[in-house]
């Protein structure tokens, strides 16, 4: 499970990383997470109980530079977020080298709200509210695939909610990682997608998240 760095809106950022190497620093900061055991990580930020899907989106964007800020440590004047409608949101930092940008993905749903960050490529996150769906079943045969909606019929009725959303959150990170917007499921889009790697974030009860990365050892 991924460990997430909860932020509270309106309190005072994280110092900065140790000389400003941030994503440069060891693998090992409590901030990122680790890939691959290279110095190389993924920043994972959320925020909780914001009055309003509006609310947690400026909330999640502003927790965003405040965390750039923090693993650069650039001053959040010099941290462009951009989060142009039905395309992938991105930053760009002005550092002393150059522009450098970070590749970004926001999730909301319930009373959650997720971001990853990234200075070294794309990344996808998802969180799904546990919930029961009467129409369950035509939804994961069209999104979900039919193996999946097998596995799903062959649970107990108790443990299918959380299941679903499980699978659910995982689609949606990895599409998210390929810049994609929610799809039918397809043979050929999901060997595509099965080419990326998920894994599953330690949230509050009631819900499901799932990180996705880049291809490799896990």
């Amino acid at each position: 499970m991924i460990t997430v760095q909860w932020r509270h809106v309106g309190a005072s950022s994280p110092p900065p990383a140790p000389g400003g190497r941030g994503f440069d620093g060891p693998a090992s900061s409590r901030r990122l997470v680790a890939n691959s055991g290279a110095a190389i990580g993924i920043a994972v930020i959320g925020i909780q109980d914001q009055p309003g899907r509006e609310a947690a989106r400026r909330a999640i964007r502003e927790a965003i530079v405040a965390e750039l800020a923090t693993l650069s440590g650039l001053a959040s004047q010099r941290i462009a977020l951009h989060t142009p409608e039905g395309q992938v949101p991105y930053a760009l930092l002005d550092t002393p080298s150059g522009r450098q940008r970070a590749w970004i993905a926001i999730s909301h749903d319930g009373a959650l709200s997720l971001a990853a960050i990234s200075l070294h490529g794309p990344v996808g996150i998802d969180v799904t509210l546990v919930m029961d769906i009467p129409d369950w079943e035509p939804v994961a045969r069209d999104y979900l695939g039919p193996e999946v909606a097998a596995a799903l019929a062959a649970l107990p009725a108790a443990g299918r909610a959380e299941a679903f959303a499980r699978a659910w959150s995982e689609r949606e990170a990895r599409l998210k990682y390929l810049g994609r917007e929610l799809i039918e499921w397809s043979a050929a889009g999901d060997a595509e997608l099965a080419g990326c790697r998920c894994l599953f974030l330690d949230l509050p009860p009631g819900y499901i998240g799932a990180l996705t990365l880049p291809p490799g050892p896990a």
